[in-house]
């Protein structure tokens, strides 16, 4: 079979990026009140190439922040940051206590069992969707029972 020249050349212009795999993303249920909350997961990256998550959002907060966690004079402090890096072929892993997305001005409180949606923007592999499962409030882990997305 041949292919057309300008198929060909539109894979050497534009390089297939492996899309981004999404693991057991999941947020803590709120108390009712609450503004804000927080979100889990683990990124990771089949590709060659390392990359970046710039951005999130959610149709269920005002906006979605990038957050750290750091040990000032043994002080544990929340900051936000520009973004994740996910190296090649590794994984970045959100998790309670250290890199999360804080969901900010929820509209309204999550609950055990619910799913919020939440759109991912990577640097190079573009919009990635997730579903984030809500656990427990005060959970300290995922929920069990939820696949990759």
């Amino acid at each position: 079979m041949k292919i057309p020249f300008f198929v060909l050349i539109l894979f050497v212009a534009f390089p297939v990026q492996a899309q981004m795999q999404i693991e057991k993303p999941w947020a803590r249920a709120t108390a009712p009140g609450a503004r804000v909350a927080g979100g889990y997961m683990i990124i990771r990256n089949p590709g060659a190439g390392a990359d970046r998550l710039l951005s999130a959002s959610s149709p269920a907060s005002a906006k979605i922040e990038m957050h750290v966690h750091i040990n000032d004079n043994g002080v544990m402090k929340m900051r936000e940051v520009s973004g994740y890096d996910v190296p090649a072929k590794g994984t970045f892993e959100l998790k309670p206590g250290g890199a999360h997305l804080m969901f900010m001005e929820i509209k309204r409180p999550f609950k055990d069992g619910e799913k919020v949606p939440v759109k991912l923007r990577f640097e190079k592999a573009g919009e990635v969707s997730a579903e984030f499962h809500v656990g427990r409030l005060g959970e300290s882990a995922a929920p069990a029972g939820h696949q990759k997305h």
